[in-house]
Parts: structure tokens; sequence; C-alpha cells
């Protein structure tokens, strides 16, 4: 049996303003013809399908025929999970209709645990079972207790993780038992998530923000029962295994989301099982539309851009001026040094610009290089808010924001 593992496709993501319908729509039928060339039985999606929790039709558009292809395909089964950046109302609105072609959506954590676990079946004989785990939201996690602190908010929210994980592992196990006792052999457990892992690696400007707001909660491999045959996760953008665990990964995103992520190789992960033994293969995925990321002077910067003309590039570029000299008109010299190509400019950041220094209280910064923590501690330092008082009102701040974050604004 083949299982085919991705995740964070982002549909409907642009790139500063930039829509990228093309590279989603090449993406997807490079993977149709992924799952054909190599007889994948089982597609598993480990979150962030959409980009937004209001997708847009084209975005929807693609994710539908997408799934409506691959029903006619060999892949018998597709397992899809919410992430972070999904609606789960949304993913769950046609979750009976599509069950009707094996397509199993798990957009949030159901009120039985036992309905995250879905056993898969080829002829009527059981071939794998999926512990279907979507992004855990903070409130499936834990209890709010008033004077709890930070850190007993990050205890918390590990244990419920911990907890979670070991219920639905252990639902899993006593399936594999019961078929077993039926003379139905090694059958894999796999387990999917969306979260962040101890050690986890990612780029600047590739969109992956902390999970719960205010909080470094990272978990390691522990979490997963050594008798797991594959752990299938999402969030990270980066393909890589958890610690030295080679059944343990990530796929990655399938497109660069950003310029920090333009020289990155892009990965689905293949995983074949046969009689007990599995093979793990990365298949890497092409380059649909090429970003370059050019920084340095004045000069550093203009001869790379006709270093490229002369290439004929399509790229679209990320600009940085770091040059010492003020410079007013940047973005016009680039367009004249771009007239004739293919190229366009995507992004400039000027690190000399009077807006630069207007809009930042340090110096090299930018509201884009701050997040939501950043600018409420400015607040409150702009306002001398008393020490005494900051613990509190980050708390307080931290739930606002949260709620914000994990609001299902598709929900009745």
């Amino acid at each position: 049996m083949k299982i085919l593992h991705t995740s964070d496709w982002h549909l409907g993501r642009s790139l500063y303003g930039r829509k990228r319908h093309d590279e989603f729509s090449a993406f997807l039928e490079w993977l149709y013809g992924i799952i054909a060339e190599n007889c994948v039985d089982v597609l598993l999606i480990a979150g962030d399908v959409f980009d937004s929790v209001t997708p847009g039709n084209s975005a929807q558009k693609l994710y539908y025929n997408f799934l409506s292809k691959i029903s006619g395909s060999c892949c018998r089964h597709a397992v899809i999970i919410g992430g972070n950046h999904d609606s789960p109302s949304f993913l769950n609105a046609p979750k009976e209709l599509l069950r009707a072609f094996n397509v199993y959506v798990i957009g949030d954590t159901p009120e039985n645990a036992e309905d995250e676990v879905l056993v898969l079946e080829n002829d009527e004989k059981p071939e794998a079972i999926v512990c279907a785990v979507p992004y855990l939201r903070d409130r499936d996690l834990r209890t709010v207790e008033p004077g709890e602190t930070i850190d007993d908010k990050n205890a918390k929210l590990v244990d419920g993780l911990k907890k979670h994980y070991e219920n639905v592992c252990t639902i899993a196990e006593n399936k594999r038992s019961e078929l077993e006792k039926k003379r139905f052999s090694h059958i894999p457990v796999i387990v999917t998530g969306h979260l962040f892992t101890s050690g986890g690696k990612t780029v600047d400007g590739d969109g992956v923000h902390e999970l719960y707001v205010g909080s470094l909660v990272h978990v390691g491999a522990e979490i997963f029962l050594s008798s797991i045959d594959y752990v299938a996760l999402g969030h990270l953008h980066i393909p890589q295994t958890v610690g030295e665990e080679e059944h343990i990964r990530y796929s990655g995103s399938p497109l660069p989301m950003g310029f920090g992520e333009a020289t990155q190789d892009k990965k689905v992960v293949l995983v074949e099982f046969n009689d007990g033994v599995r093979n793990i293969q990365e298949i890497t995925i092409p380059c649909f539309q090429k970003l370059v990321r050019i920084e340095g002077s004045l000069d550093d910067i203009s001869n790379k851009i006709n270093e490229l003309k002369l290439a004929n590039s399509s790229a679209w570029l990320g600009i940085e001026y770091t040059g010492q000299e003020v410079v007013g008109n940047l973005r016009e010299q680039f367009d004249e040094l771009l007239s004739g190509s293919k190229m366009e400019i995507r992004r400039i950041k000027n690190r000399q610009s009077i807006e630069r220094v207007i809009n930042s209280i340090h110096e090299n910064e930018v509201l884009d290089d701050l997040d939501t923590n950043d600018i409420f501690h400015r607040c409150l330092d702009a306002f001398d808010v008393p020490e005494e008082e900051r613990k509190e009102l980050t708390v307080s701040y931290n739930d606002i924001i949260r709620s914000l974050q994990e609001e299902d604004t598709n929900a009745e």
C-alpha cells in the first residue's frame, strides 16, 4: 500500500498582491500525475488546505476539481485535516457528501475521539488505520482558570496535546489488535497532526507563526507512541523530520510562500508499506514560478537584474536595498532596468527610506518585520505602563488575539 503525504497548500494565497492561481493549478495537476504514476492508494493532506477561513471561488474550484479528479483514479482514499488557517465549518460542510467518494474530512476536533480514527478498507478488507488529528485549538486542550500563569498555560497545552494523541493512538492500537485477531495482519497505523514540534525549522517570511499566542508550545516526538508506523505533519513549510525519527515528518508547503523560501526544494512524501516493511521516499516538486531574492547595494542589485535578463528569466523579485546612499526612486530605477523582460518586482525593502525611519522605532525595521506581540509591547513602552501591570495586560491581550485567530467566521 502506498500513501502520499502533503500539506500546507494555502490555496488562495497571493504574493504581495500577485495572484498565484496558475501555480496552484500547476501543482495540483502535477500532484495528480504523481498519484497516477506511483499508483498511490491514500492521499493525506495535513492541514492548511486554504490560506484563509473565507477562501475565494477560484481556490474552492481548484480544491473540489482536484478531489473530483482523484476520486476516479487509483487513489482509493483521501484524508484531509484542518489546519490553523482553515475554517473548520467550511471544510466540514461537505464532509458527508465527500465521504461517498472516500474523502474523509476532519476539520476540527470531534466530540467523540473515535471519529478521528479511520479504518480504511479495500474490497472490505482493512488496509490502514489513520488517526486523523486536526489542528488542536487552545479551547480543545485546556480550560482557563483564574490566576493561572503563562507557565501554567503552557504546561496545560502540552499536557492536553499529549493526552489527545495518547487517546486516539490507543483507540487505533485497540482497533489494530481486534483486526489482527481476525487474521488481518500488517495493518499500518498512520497519525496526522498540524503542530509545531521542538527543533522545527522555519525561515523568515514563510508566514509560520506560533500556534498558541503568547506561548512557546513545542512538542517532541515522544507524544507519538512508538508503535505508530508513520506520522504525517503539517504547519512547518520546510520538509523535515522530527529529530532523528525518519517516520515522523513534515512534507512542507508545495509552493514557496515567501521570498525566504525561494531557494528551498519543495517536496511530497511517498510512504510504501509492504508486509510490514516501510519505505519512505521524498519526491521533489517542480518550481512553477521562480522567486529570486536580491540584496545589496544599488550596483549589486543592478548587476543581478542584468544577469537574470540575459538568462531570459521570468522570476518574481524580492529586492532589499542595503546600501548607505539615500536613494528615493528605487522603484523607478529598477522598473527601468526590467523594461522588456518577463520579470516582476513583487517587493522592495529600502533600509534608508524616510518612510522606514518614520514608521519604525528601532533602526532597520518596518511594520512587516513586527508581529502582534512586538507591536503590543511597543505600545506598553510608549505609554510608560508600569512593569507590575504589564503581566496581567499581556495575558488578557493574548487571550483576545487567540480568540480572534481561532474564531470560525463561517460557523453559525
